[in-house]
C-alpha cells in the first residue's frame, strides 16, 4: 500500500507539521496545507510552483548547479564530458565555445531508452529465460523415467544371466545411479544459473520501472542499460542419458560382456539472442506482403526452388534443365541432368554445390565445377523429394514400389542414418503414394514434410516422434481443400507451406499456430517454395513458369 494514500499514514503539511496536506510545492517539493500555501510563497522568490497534492512532481527535478548553488542545472557540456551546468555556467571563460544540449532533451531521449529496455527485457529477454528454464525442468522431470527404462533394459538382460553375475548387476546399477546423480547436478546447476539471471532481471525491471515512474534527472540519465549483459543468452544444455549396451553371454568376460553403461554426454549449443541485428532478432510479419520481383525462367511446370545466395536462384521444373537466374531474369548458369529425366527436387549444399533427385534413375547427385556425379544410390523405393540440414545431412521423402508405404530418410554422405517411418502407435506417418512430399528442416530441428496424399503438414522432432498436423485454416475465401505442395522455414521458425488450389501460402509458427495467408501478390497455382538469408520468399508459379520473390517480415 502506498504510504502517501494509506489511512494510518496521513501526509501532514512540512510548515506546520499537524495540519492535512492540500497543496505541493512543485519546486521545492514541500507538502503544505492550503493556510501555509501564503507563507511558502511569501519570500518574493519567483521560482515556486503550486500545484494540487495530488498532482505533485509533475515537473523535473533538475539538478542544482555545484558552482551557482541558486541556479538550477538545465544543460549538460558535451566538451566536458556532459557534465551539468546552468546558463550562468554556459556564459563562463571555463566553458567559452563548448557545446552544450538541454537536460530536457537528453531526458526524454534516455526515457525512450529504458522504455525499449522494459519491453525488450518483459517481452523478448524474460520469456527466453523462461523458455530455458522450462526445458531444463522438463529434463530434470522426465529423468526417473528415462534411468528407469535404462534399469528395466538391464533387468531384462540380468534375467537371462545365471545367478552369480547378479553381483555384477549390482554393481552396474551403482554405476548408473552414480551416473544419475551427475546428470541431475549438472542439470540442476545450469538451471540454478539461469533462476539467478532471472532474478537479476526481475530486480532490473522493478528498479527501470521505478525510474520510468521517477522525475528524478539524474537517476534517469545515470541509468545504464543492462541489455546487452542479459542479451548474450547462456548456452542450451543437453545432456543425453546414458545407453546400455547388452552383450551375448560369456562367463569367463562376464562383466566386460554383460553390457556397457555409456558416460553422460552434455552437449551445449550457442543460444545468443540479438535485438539488434535482423538476422536473428524477432522479426515481425507485414501487414500487407510485398512483391518485390517476378523472375521469368522459361520452365515448363516450374517445380522447384532453391537460393544459392542473396542474388541468385537454382530452377526446375518437368524437363531436364536446371536453371540459375539473378533477380533480374538474367540466366546465370544451366545445367542438365544427365539421365536426361527432369529432377524431382534441387537443393544447395553448404558450399555451394547444386545437388538434384533423379527420382527415375534412384540417385542424388551433385554438380561441382560443371561436372555431374553421382553422390547417393538410393534403394528400391522411390525418392520423391529432398532437403539439405543443418548439419549437413540429407533428408529424402521416397514410396514402395507398391505405394502402400512412405518414410523419411536422413542420409550423412551417402550412409543411411535414419528412418522415420511410424508414430509411436505403429501407424504410418505420411501416406503411402508417389504424390509430392516436400521436405525442409526448421530451427529447432524439427523435420517438416508437406503430404500432399494426406493434404496435411506432418512435423516430427529429430528423434522422428510425431509433433503435429496441419490440416488447414477454416476460411470463407479459401473454397477448396487444402493440398500443401512445397514447403520451406525462415529464420524465425515459422513454417511456410504452397497451398496451391487456393492460390496462397498458409504461415504457421512452430508449433503449428497458424499465423496469416499470403495471398495479396497475385499468386497462381504456387508451387515450390525457398527463402533466403534475409527471410525474402521465393515461390514458384507451376503453370505460369515465373518465380515471385515476396517479402512478408518487417
Amino acid at each position: 500500500m502506498d504510504p502517501i494514500s494509506s489511512a494510518q499514514d496521513i501526509p501532514r503539511c512540512e510548515l506546520c507539521e499537524t495540519a492535512t496536506v492540500h497543496s505541493y510545492c512543485d519546486f521545492c517539493h514541500v507538502n503544505l496545507c492550503k493556510p501555509c500555501i501564503g507563507d511558502h510563497i511569501s519570500d518574493g522568490y519567483d521560482k515556486h510552483k503550486i500545484v494540487p497534492f495530488n498532482e505533485r512532481r509533475s515537473t523535473l527535478i533538475y539538478p542544482t548547479c555545484e558552482i551557482h548553488p541558486h541556479k538550477n542545472c538545465d544543460f549538460q557540456c558535451e566538451d566536458c564530458g556532459n557534465i551539468f551546468v546552468c546558463s550562468s555556467c554556459t556564459a563562463s571563460k571555463q566553458h567559452k565555445g563548448h557545446n552544450f544540449v538541454e537536460v530536457t532533451e537528453v531526458y526524454k531521449t534516455k526515457k525512450e531508452v529504458i522504455k525499449k529496455d522494459t519491453k525488450d527485457l518483459e517481452n523478448h529477454i524474460s520469456p527466453k529465460y523462461e523458455e530455458i528454464a522450462f526445458d531444463l525442468e522438463n529434463q530434470l522431470a522426465s529423468l526417473d523415467g528415462g534411468y528407469e527404462k535404462l534399469t528395466t533394459t538391464m533387468s531384462k538382460q540380468g534375467e537371462q544371466w545365471h545367478r552369480e553375475i547378479d553381483i555384477i548387476i549390482n554393481k552396474m546399477k551403482t554405476e548408473i545411479s552414480e551416473i544419475k546423480v551427475k546428470h541431475r547436478d549438472i542439470l540442476q546447476k545450469h538451471l540454478n544459473e539461469i533462476k539467478q539471471i532471472q532474478s537479476l532481471i526481475k530486480e532490473t525491471l522493478q528498479t527501470i520501472r521505478k525510474i520510468e515512474k521517477s522525475t528524478e534527472v539524474s537517476s534517469t540519465i545515470e541509468y545504464s542499460s543492462k541489455i546487452r549483459e542479459f542479451s548474450k543468452l547462456p548456452p542450451k544444455v543437453q545432456v543425453s542419458l546414458p545407453t546400455f549396451i547388452p552383450k551375448p553371454l560369456d562367463r569367463e568376460k562376464m562383466y566386460s560382456l554383460f553390457g556397457q553403461i555409456t558416460q553422460l554426454s552434455t552437449a551445449t549449443e550457442e543460444n545468443v539472442l540479438s535485438l539488434n541485428q535482423p538476422k536473428t532478432s524477432v522479426r515481425e510479419l507485414l501487414d500487407e506482403p510485398e512483391l518485390v520481383a517476378t523472375i521469368q525462367t522459361g520452365h515448363e511446370k516450374l517445380r522447384n526452388v532453391t537460393c544459392l545466395n542473396e542474388d541468385r536462384i537454382w530452377t526446375s521444373g518437368e524437363t531436364n534443365d536446371i536453371k540459375c537466374f539473378n533477380i533480374k531474369s538474367s540466366l546465370f548458369q544451366r545445367t542438365k541432368t544427365k539421365s536426361g529425366n527432369w529432377p524431382n527436387d534441387i537443393a544447395v549444399n553448404s558450399d555451394g554445390n547444386l545437388l538434384y533427385l533423379d527420382g527415375t534413375e534412384g540417385t542424388v547427385n551433385i554438380v561441382k565445377n560443371g561436372k555431374t556425379k553421382k553422390l547417393i544410390r538410393l534403394p528400391k523405393w522411390t525418392p520423391i523429394h529432398l532437403c539439405v540440414t543443418s548439419t549437413g545431412d540429407l533428408l529424402v521423402t521416397m514410396s514402395s514400389d507398391d505405394e502402400l508405404q512412405s518414410k523419411v530418410v536422413r542420409y550423412s554422405g551417402s550412409t543411411e542414418k535414419q528412418t522415420i517411418q511410424f508414430d509411436d502407435e505403429g501407424k504410418h506417418l505420411y501416406s503411402g503414394n508417389f504424390n509430392t512430399k516436400y521436405i525442409t528442416e526448421n530451427r529447432n530441428h524439427d523435420i517438416c514434410v508437406a503430404d500432399f496424399g494426406a493434404a496435411a503438414v506432418v512435423v516430427v522432432n529429430q528423434d522422428g516422434k510425431l509433433r503435429w498436423r496441419y490440416t488447414g485454416h477454416p476460411s470463407v475465401t479459401k473454397n477448396k481443400p487444402f493440398k500443401p505442395y512445397g514447403i520451406t522455414t525462415d529464420s524465425q521458425s515459422r513454417i511456410l507451406t504452397a497451398d496451391e488450389g487456393n492460390h496462397c501460402i498458409h504461415i504457421l509458427d512452430q508449433n503449428r499456430q497458424f499465423l496469416r495467408y499470403i495471398d495479396n501478390c497475385d499468386l497462381k497455382y504456387p508451387f515450390g517454395l525457398c527463402v533466403d538469408n534475409n527471410d525474402n520468399l521465393f515461390v514458384c508459379e507451376y503453370y505460369k513458369g515465373n518465380v515471385k520473390k515476396i517479402k512478408y517480415l518487417k
